[in-house]
């Protein structure tokens, strides 16, 4: 498996994982339980997860009235776009 096949499932996993932990946050601010905390959230995010979390935002309508927290999804994932695409015009 070369480096930018290895990229690919890694960025695959990590979105499938971040959007899985929004919904399952979801469920349990709706039927109380343990919650996943917004630092974690911001974490997977990071990791590389942003697409996942702000598909996640959308399809579950988590963290969406928190502005704080949503432009901070959004900023990781302008900044991991810019830096995909730069790294794509370097290549």
């Amino acid at each position: 498996m070369d480096v930018h096949m290895a990229a690919a499932v890694y960025l695959a996993a990590v979105n499938i994982v971040t959007f899985a932990v929004f919904g399952r946050d979801k469920i349990k601010a709706r039927w109380g339980g343990w919650r996943v905390p917004e630092k974690t959230l911001l974490l997977l995010a990071v990791l590389g997860g942003s697409i996942g979390a702000w598909i996640g935002m959308k399809v579950f309508r988590h963290k969406i009235r928190k502005g704080r927290f949503k432009a901070g999804i959004l900023a990781i994932l302008t900044l991991q776009c810019a830096g995909a695409v730069l790294l794509w015009k370097m290549r």
